[in-house]
């Protein structure tokens, strides 16, 4: 089954095809490469390039990291993108991603309707803070839990530009600070969780998205509360919709789960692929 993101205000999956992308962020638009778009895009290539601010190219084929080549000479490295009300900070870096999943708008829309005031949600793996920012906009207690420092600090930003000052944040291994909470008896209204496929902790702990997310998925909804519900993204080949199943399966009838495949169409009518979405919900004890 399939679930289709919209667009969140201000952003624009222009076309995909060749394996790359062309979106627009507010005024700004970008191309990067997607290994998912390996079809013939809508648009010819010079309407691309007439189009976009800027082109990624990466080191090596399938690399995260590479230079940012400038297509236009008043295209910024940095600038702000509003969305229902909130502030982000984007920016050209030596990574692909600048600051924002917008397929992830069907959380964010989610978690606006699940929380208010006296809900607690925990975002862990939490990259520049997005889905943090809605919860707290929704006037929730909202614990933001990432290892790196620099996407903490990224994350701050973003809050501060919509005046949000009460996110509690935790620079910490996700998994390790889920099973600490566990241990601690605390539990969240709602828990949203983006693991990497793979990474590298701050003492060298391997994580492999295969082989631990069963033990994550384990842990995370020991911090439910009654009706709690998690959010799991997970965006990789070797993790498809009939391998979590399995893993949900094993829970048991004390939670309800859906489980989706997650797309979004370009405004050109191609469709691409962005991992699957998991929700998990905690039945109340009868």
């Amino acid at each position: 089954m399939k679930i289709f993101a919209g667009f969140p205000e201000n952003y624009e999956l222009i076309d995909a095809g060749n394996e790359f992308k062309l979106e627009r962020w507010g005024d700004i638009i970008t191309i990067r490469p997607e290994h998912q778009a390996y079809f013939k895009p809508g648009l010819p290539k010079n309407t691309w390039y007439e189009k976009a601010h800027w082109e990624f190219i990466p080191n090596s084929a399938g690399s995260l990291n590479g230079t940012w080549k400038k297509l236009k000479e008043d295209a910024p490295k940095q600038w702000d993108l509003r969305i229902n009300g909130l502030l982000f900070s984007l920016e050209v870096t030596s990574n692909k991603h600048i600051g924002l999943f917008p397929e992830q708008h069907v959380n964010w829309e989610f978690i606006c309707e699940k929380l208010g005031e006296n809900k607690r949600f925990l975002n862990a793996f939490a990259y520049t803070g997005a889905a943090s920012c809605f919860g707290a906009m929704e006037g929730a207690e909202v614990i933001h839990c990432d290892s790196v420092k620099g996407m903490i600090d990224w994350a701050k930003i973003n809050a501060e530009l919509s005046n949000i000052y009460s996110i509690k944040w935790v620079l910490e291994d996700a998994f390790k600070f889920i099973n600490r909470e566990v241990k601690r008896g605390n539990t969240y209204d709602l828990v949203q969780l983006d693991p990497p496929a793979w990474g590298m902790g701050a003492n060298k702990e391997k994580w492999k998205l295969e082989k631990d997310l069963h033990s994550l998925i384990s842990a995370s909804v020991e911090l439910l509360n009654k009706k709690g519900t998690l959010i799991l993204n997970t965006y990789s080949p070797k993790m498809g919709v009939e391998k979590i199943d399995s893993i949900l399966k094993e829970l048991g009838k004390s939670f309800t789960c859906t489980n989706q495949e997650l797309w979004m169409k370009s405004t050109t009518g191609k469709s691409l692929y962005f991992g699957v979405l998991t929700r998990i919900t905690r039945l109340p004890l009868r």
